[in-house]
């Protein structure tokens, strides 16, 4: 509960005072000396409530300055609350986004690997299949059937044409195989210049 400091109107100890002294001046004995006592008590009780008035206004004034400190540092506060709660936001969202990406960047990376180990298998299985087709061709070269150039010429457009056809739908080991029929055509006609130039 505070107290209510109410002025003293103007004057009004001093005019006491005065008074007081002027009667003292008057009276004589005990009397005179208790009233030159009252007028000094006056002016010290004076002195005194106008020292605490000065000294409560002086606190009122501090208190109302660290008040509108005290709200401007919770306003401040509160802004930093939100931006921290913001960026706590902002950094959930980037880590699920990141995480996410990272999902999908292993996703395909095992894709892509499966495929590279796929493509590993067929290359392997077609080198193979080449090793074996050239020990047939070889064999075969002791047997050899004569064909006109102009008819393995355009056997040879034909896989190139059936390599991009099988280029364009992805088919790999159908492109493969067009591609080593067209490199055995290349070997026979690569076999054959000499005897046509001879």
């Amino acid at each position: 509960m505070s107290a209510t400091v109410v002025p003293l109107p103007p004057n009004s100890a001093s005019d006491t005072t005065d008074f007081l002294r002027r009667m003292a001046s008057m009276v004589s004995g005990r009397n005179g000396e208790m009233l030159l006592r009252a007028a000094s008590l006056i002016e010290s009780l004076t002195q005194r409530a106008m020292s605490a008035e000065r000294l409560f206004h002086e606190q009122q004034e501090e208190s109302k300055r660290h008040a509108e400190r005290h709200q401007a540092v919770e306003l401040a506060s509160n802004a930093m609350v939100s931006q921290i709660a913001a960026l706590r936001t902002q950094l959930a969202e980037v880590t699920a986004a990141a995480a996410a990406e990272r999902a999908a960047f292993d996703t395909e990376r095992g894709k892509l690997l499966g495929l590279m180990r796929d493509a590993e298998n067929h290359i392997g299985k077609l080198t193979t299949e080449l090793d074996s087709l050239r020990a047939s061709v070889d064999a075969f070269n002791e047997t050899v059937v004569s064909v006109p150039i102009e008819v393995l010429r355009l056997a040879r457009t034909q896989f190139d044409y059936l390599s991009s056809g099988f280029a364009r739908k992805g088919d790999v080991i159908s492109q493969a195989m067009s591609e080593i029929g067209g490199f055995a055509i290349d070997q026979a006609l690569t076999v054959k210049q000499p005897t046509d130039k001879a």
